[in-house]
């Protein structure tokens, strides 16, 4: 199970990244720079990519201005911060084909409670390597998602450290399902997009008060067994299958989780988010 895509239809220009931020970048996730873009190589990106840089959406409350794809590079390397999809997919799409590869931008929608949010709700990429005759879905955006890619030719069961996922078919138009231990993730459009056609639905999570972004204000990473995770004053870490979660005391003990668990470090603490009007 694949997509067709015409070679026209897809966003695979050369990589516009001069060396000195591609070096940046790798540094940024602690990896080397690939002799060529291989499979492999890629599931170590992915990998080091996913664990390094923190989901986070802080700066969605914090009212200050944001960028995705290329845009996002400074934040994320520059200011090790984290991100949402728009800003870590987009970003990485542009470090991956400075490295070589094929990368196709992809939109998806998040699925909650088996309903499928709004179109262009979720950025992913599809890649192809140098030596593989296969795609692999890579998403390095979604909190929920895989901790190395996975391959999109595929509907069979893939297992990874973060679950066992896999491709379902049947969905309209063409679409595919990705589910995490048989939970329906997110569904991903057939058709390939650019960075640019999240323009809109970026300034949607950006200033509508409904925006899942800023009714939740949330910091999580993978750790090697479990997950951290800081909402607000709310500290959650799940490690070898144990959960501990306790609230902090006061601002600078909310600081030093940020440091400490995330490496972020930041002057000013978002605020808690605005309740939703009934």
């Amino acid at each position: 199970m694949t997509f067709t895509l015409r070679a026209e239809e897809t966003d695979t220009g050369p990589g516009t990244l001069d060396g000195r931020t591609v070096t940046a970048y790798l540094a940024r996730i602690g990896a080397r720079r690939p002799a060529r873009p291989t499979a492999e190589a890629l599931a170590e990106l992915h990998e080091r990519h996913v664990m390094a840089v923190p989901f986070e959406n802080v700066d969605f409350h914090l009212r200050k201005p944001m960028d995705i794809g290329a845009g996002a590079i400074e934040k994320i390397v520059t200011r090790r911060r984290g991100g949402t999809c728009y800003e870590l997919n987009g970003a990485f799409s542009e470090l991956l084909r400075a490295l070589g590869y094929d990368v196709t931008v992809l939109a998806g929608r998040v699925i909650e409670h088996g309903v499928p949010g709004p179109v262009l709700g979720h950025m992913l990429l599809r890649v192809v390597a140098a030596d593989s005759p296969y795609p692999w879905l890579v998403d390095v955006g979604y909190g929920r998602g895989a901790r190395r890619p996975l391959r999109f030719d595929s509907s069979e069961p893939q297992a990874d450290p973060h679950g066992v996922f896999r491709l379902a078919g049947g969905a309209p138009y063409g679409d595919l399902d990705l589910l995490r231990d048989e939970v329906p993730q997110y569904r991903i459009e057939a058709r390939p997009r650019t960075v640019e056609d999240f323009t809109h639905m970026w300034w949607w999570y950006c200033n509508f008060p409904g925006s899942p972004h800023l009714t939740h204000l949330y910091c999580t990473l993978p750790t090697p067994t479990g997950r951290v995770t800081l909402s607000g004053d709310t500290l959650s870490v799940r490690e070898a299958g144990r959960r501990e979660k306790r609230v902090l005391a006061g601002d600078e003990e909310v600081r030093a989780a940020y440091r400490t668990w995330f490496g972020l470090e930041l002057d000013e603490l978002p605020p808690p988010p605005a309740p939703l009007e009934p």
